[in-house]
């Protein structure tokens, strides 16, 4: 019964006059499913040509969209050991509001009066401050009083100086007379002997020149005693100058070191002053430390180092905390290949987990549970997964965001794209290319204006 022979039995045979025949040729579903075969045809036919919306998926997790108001864990600056717990765990706190109290472990700060004798010593310091300073001016007057004294000692000797010169002349003048009245006395004394002996004048006359001339001599002999006494005078004056100028030279430098070492020592009492002053105010702030406060307002999630008498180092953590005011967002991955299909402000499709969602990818407006977003942020350096992170803010022309979401849990994510027919997608999604890459209004490049021009 192939119907492979030229003698074909249907044409010669009326196959519908036997029994068999008639139960088989007389049935009409053959007929309907072939029409409802074509009408499927033709629908999916048609639907080919439907728009559908490229999208790019991913999943990721609810957190906040401002850094400050995420889950911390609030840690100590300083070790220490655990006194008293003033919360317990889901309490709400209000920013600042005492956690608990610490004591300290370390041997420096053991001191309950730490800071008071600390306090002392900037005291005493202050004061050998103030005697360094008292010390400097009165080296900067003895200063000055001996400069002024110099200065005296120097028109004195200076004056003294100027006498002896004028003294010396005088002698020198003195001098010269004196030799002018030896010679006097002499051509006196010669003319009286050579009248004597010309028996013109007698033996008296002669015996009294003899003595004026002799009184001359020993005046002149005086005279020059005195000029050599004048002249060593000055000698003197300018000795005595020398002398006062190397003294009050060495008294005035004396004078300068003391000063400048007096400063120095009071430069060294300031800066430990400062050095107190500053210790001081590390051990009171270290005092604060010795109480936890909260950083914000928010509710107690964890403790993390519990009991009484425990003792941790600095930076460890001991307490999570949730800030009460915060903003929603959704931190979700993409593939690097979908990194160059999303940016700033573009739209996003958000399912959390929890919620009841009936998602059609690719008709957005025929989907049911779903939330808006955009993305606000695009992380520029490639996560531990192997994608890039994106955050997500809520779209606020778009339905508000379920109050009842809590940070941490998970969300899928629909980036819608270009809107193509169905077709097109089949067929991208058969070959595993890319979705079509494109431009969203105002975020043009340079290169498409450039194209456009």
């Amino acid at each position: 019964m192939l119907n492979i022979s030229h003698n074909q039995l249907n044409k010669t045979i009326d196959l519908s006059k036997y029994k068999s025949g008639k139960n088989i040729m007389d049935k009409t579903y053959y007929k309907f499913f072939n029409r409802f075969l074509l009408a499927f045809a033709i629908v999916m036919f048609i639907v080919l040509f439907l728009p559908w919306t490229q999208n790019i998926t991913g999943k990721g997790l609810v957190t906040t969209l401002k850094p400050n108001q995420r889950p911390q864990h609030i840690m100590s600056q300083i070790p220490g050991r655990i006194e008293d717990w003033y919360v317990q765990e889901g309490d709400f706190v209000k920013k600042g509001d005492t956690i608990l109290r610490i004591s300290e472990i370390k041997s420096d700060y053991f001191d309950d009066k730490l800071v008071e004798r600390t306090n002392q010593q900037i005291e005493a310091k202050s004061s050998s401050v103030n005697a360094y300073e008292g010390k400097v001016q009165a080296l900067n007057r003895q200063v000055s009083a001996l400069k002024n004294e110099q200065q005296l000692k120097l028109k004195q000797t200076e004056n003294k100086l100027l006498q002896s010169h004028l003294k010396v002349k005088s002698d020198s003048i003195d001098l010269e007379a004196a030799k002018t009245n030896i010679t006097i006395a002499e051509r006196q004394f010669n003319r009286i002997k050579t009248l004597q002996e010309e028996g013109l004048k007698a033996v008296k006359d002669v015996e009294e020149k003899r003595l004026k001339l002799q009184e001359t001599q020993a005046k002149l002999i005086s005279q020059e005693n005195k000029y050599i006494a004048s002249q060593n005078e000055v000698l003197n004056a300018q000795l005595e100058l020398s002398r006062i100028k190397a003294t009050y030279t060495d008294k005035i430098s004396k004078a300068q070191s003391d000063m400048y070492t007096a400063q120095s020592s009071g430069y060294d009492a300031k800066a430990q002053v400062t050095k107190l002053e500053n210790a001081a105010t590390n051990y009171k702030m270290r005092n604060d430390l010795l109480y936890v406060t909260a950083p914000q307002s928010g509710y107690i999630n964890k403790v993390l180092t519990g009991g009484i008498g425990v003792t941790f180092k600095e930076g460890e953590e001991l307490v999570g905390i949730m800030p009460s005011q915060y903003e929603l967002a959704v931190e979700t991955y993409v593939r690097p290949i979908d990194l160059p299909l999303l940016h700033i402000g573009e739209k996003v499709r958000v399912q959390f987990d929890g919620w009841p969602a009936i998602v059609f990818s690719g008709w957005p407006n025929a989907s049911y549970g779903t939330y808006g977003a955009k993305v606000v942020a695009i992380e520029n350096f490639i996560s531990n997964n192997g994608r890039y992170r994106i955050l997500l803010a809520p779209d606020e022309t778009d339905h508000k965001w379920p109050e009842a979401i809590r940070i941490g849990s998970g969300a899928k994510t629909i980036a819608l794209l270009e809107d193509v027919p169905i077709w097109f997608e089949l067929w991208r999604q058969i070959n595993s290319f890319p979705p079509n890459y494109y431009q969203p209004d105002g975020t043009d490049s340079k290169v498409s204006k450039k194209d456009k021009k």
